[in-house]
């Protein structure tokens, strides 16, 4: 996948330049540590023409808390960076398009703080993360990491290094995605997105703790109380999983996409007929800004 072109512009610490004259260090803490945080921000094209960047102030909020955890510099406004953003947006011709924002590090070779950190965001056109059909899944022999040694909540860079090697685990031997579990045996998440489980009209999905509670999440969760499905957040034992009605994956990249089966296992209910069906179709129209009718819930 093509990321950038000769035209591609970023912002770059304060400045907007071409993607190809962009410069990083190789001393930095992030290259040699994962040492910094970003975002996954979409924008839309919305029912009205318009470009709309979906839960923006979320996600930059997100961005500073994640930094401060981390206790990196940081010295921007929220709404410094959306502005910044549909600047990108608008110069690179986007309107579907994939936004990611990233704190890095100067050039550091030790552990100690630093005093000042750098800020690029960069926007691509890209397709459904982990497409359009519904996903078979494998429980990951990797589990996420005890959230005594890392800051779960922060969406830090070295984080994503467990997510990869899941992600690859699973693609080696034949899935289409992994599934996590935490150090307790109960589920986590995928690489790159929550779940959610439907077990006789309620959905279950893991509470937080040792997840990142992603702003898709929490917009499924806005759905559910829009359209009165209930939803219980626990820990979850993957036998509650399997054979369960259906489940689902949601991310700012997945967005909101169907799971076929985990471990081989089937799930029960027709994709068009699960809660996640209901969900996907009400989370499309809310990008949109298009309305979506309470009726749609599924008895």
């Amino acid at each position: 996948m093509n990321y950038y072109d000769e035209n591609t512009i970023i912002y770059l610490n304060g400045a907007y330049i071409k993607a190809a004259e962009a410069k990083g260090d190789l001393f930095g803490q992030s290259m040699h540590y994962g040492y910094a945080v970003f975002e996954g921000i979409r924008s839309y094209k919305t029912a009205n023409g318009e470009t709309k960047i979906f839960k923006e102030k979320e996600h930059y909020d997100r961005l500073k808390a994640s930094a401060q955890a981390l206790n990196m510099p940081y010295t921007y406004t929220t709404e410094s960076l959306i502005e910044a953003t549909y600047t990108v947006l608008e110069r690179n011709n986007l309107q579907d398009a994939y936004i990611r924002p990233l704190v890095f590090a100067p050039p550091n070779m030790s552990f100690n703080p630093n005093e000042q950190s750098y800020l690029m965001i960069a926007a691509w056109k890209m397709e459904p993360f982990l497409g359009e059909t519904l996903l078979k899944v494998m429980t990951s022999s990797f589990q996420r990491p005890n959230p005594k040694g890392f800051i779960m909540e922060a969406k830090a860079a070295g984080h994503y290094v467990n997510s990869i090697l899941a992600s690859q685990e699973a693609k080696a031997k034949g899935f289409d995605e992994a599934l996590l579990l935490d150090m307790n045996g109960f589920l986590a998440e995928g690489p790159g997105a929550n779940i959610f489980v439907e077990r006789d009209n309620v959905l279950y999905t893991p509470q937080r703790g040792n997840i990142l509670p992603g702003i898709t999440r929490a917009t499924v969760l806005e759905i559910c109380e829009e359209l009165g499905i209930e939803v219980v957040e626990k820990q979850i034992k993957p036998e509650e999983a399997h054979g369960a009605d259906s489940a689902f994956f949601c991310g700012t990249a997945a967005e909101v996409i169907g799971i076929a089966s985990l471990d081989k296992v089937p799930f029960k209910k027709k994709w068009s007929e699960s809660l996640g069906a209901v969900i996907q179709n009400a989370y499309k129209c809310k990008v949109l800004g298009k309305e979506f009718k309470a009726s749609l819930a599924v008895a």
